[in-house]
């Protein structure tokens, strides 16, 4: 099967891979333990936080790791807003988060804080006139996705940030997307907070990371048991970390030549697909666009019966975000994009990797070809269309 879902998750890289298992059969240790055990994975811990740090910009003392993106994003939104000596409770962000963002968010407003949501133009674009709009004398944070898991547009979040700043307004960006594919550098983008993943850049799953800027007052969401001022409580995974850090540090060496290689694969792919006797609709902004992600519709065709005809075929495609996946609701990016629901219904995703290569094109497409003519040959005919509920 050819996979084409590397924005849900990637398969761990060999070199995480081996990290991951020297590290969990040899410093096996609880890295707060004090004997020489425990050290040596303390120690670990450290090099793995510079490592990241580095590849962010950022010093290590500044990174906190996680379960996960989900947590982190959490966690760093939460300790903004707990943190935050501004009196006000306005916050912001926008219908194309991730889940987790939109999650914590609706949470807020449910304990008493006032929720406005930034629109976003037709290619999921955020235009920095309509957030001077919404800003307020209350507005304590805001919260935008760096490079949209769906679609893949690049939100221009250095510029939003200086505004920010410039308002004593505190900002948070979710980097999963866009963290070892494009350049992220924190002092660059002008955030307080900035979230990724390690299984979106070959490396583990169950382990994430934020940088919290120093210069900004946060609070942990979990109490300070030991008056040691940590984001979260709990036994840190070392051999995950340790990985972590070496899928960082290996997809970072690799940034830029993988990044035009990608691009020059996804060009290929959309002057191939674009020439096939159907109509399709590259979803996203055209300029500003992560070549990893494209967002597809095929009008008249069910973007979830797309994706299940692919699989029979041997291409692993998307239907969006995996925390949308199964559900029977029209794809939330689509609709705040201004879709219809039926338009919304036909969206598929294809995101790209270090193991698709040029010479899969040709097989990609013409699978593709064939569903699509032996879909719409049906829907000539007079055959309904095939509806997944």
């Amino acid at each position: 099967m050819i996979y084409l879902d590397y924005a849900a998750t990637t398969p761990m890289g060999e070199k995480a891979l081996e990290v991951y298992t020297k590290v969990a059969k040899e410093y096996f240790g609880n890295a707060s333990s004090l004997h020489d055990i425990g050290s040596s994975a303390k120690q670990i811990l450290n090099a793995s936080a510079l490592t990241i740090a580095k590849t962010l910009n950022a010093q290590a003392k500044d990174i906190w790791f996680t379960s996960g993106a989900s947590e982190a994003n959490f966690l760093a939104i939460q300790a903004l807003v707990d943190g935050s000596s501004k009196k006000g409770k306005h916050i912001i962000t926008t219908k194309i988060e991730h889940s987790s963002v939109i999650h914590v968010f609706e949470k807020l407003a449910s304990q008493g804080y006032e929720l406005s949501w930034l629109p976003v133009d037709a290619s999921g674009k955020v235009d920095l006139k309509d957030l001077k709009e919404i800003v307020r004398d209350d507005t304590i944070l805001v919260s935008v996705q760096h490079v949209n898991s769906e679609i893949g547009t690049i939100q221009d979040i250095s510029e939003i940030g200086a505004f920010l700043n410039e308002q004593d307004i505190l900002f948070h960006t979710d980097a999963v997307q866009s963290f070892g594919k494009i350049p992220v550098d924190v002092e660059a983008l002008n955030v307080d907070a900035l979230s990724i993943s390690a299984h979106k850049i070959y490396g583990p799953k169950g382990v994430g990371a934020v940088w919290l800027n120093p210069a900004v007052e946060w609070s942990p969401f979990f109490p300070d048991i030991d008056q040691k001022k940590k984001l979260k409580t709990g036994t840190d995974n070392v051999p995950g970390i340790a990985a972590f850090a070496t899928a960082a540090k290996e997809v970072q060496a690799e940034l830029k030549a993988e990044h035009e290689r990608v691009k020059a694969l996804t060009d290929e792919f959309r002057k191939r697909v674009k020439a096939l006797d159907f109509e399709c609709v590259v979803e996203g902004n055209e300029k500003d666009r992560s070549p990893f992600i494209l967002g597809l519709r095929f009008p008249g065709m069910e973007g979830q019966f797309l994706m299940l005809e692919c699989n029979q075929a041997g291409l692993a495609i998307s239907t969006g975000s995996a925390c949308q996946v199964g559900s029977d609701k029209p794809n939330r990016t689509m609709k705040a994009i201004g879709r219809s629901d039926e338009e919304a219904r036909e969206f598929v995703r294809l995101s790209f990797g270090r193991d698709v290569k040029e010479g899969e094109l040709e097989e990609i497409i013409q699978k593709i070809d064939i569903i699509l003519t032996r879909h719409f040959s049906k829907v000539r005919q007079g055959i309904n269309k095939v509806h997944i509920s």
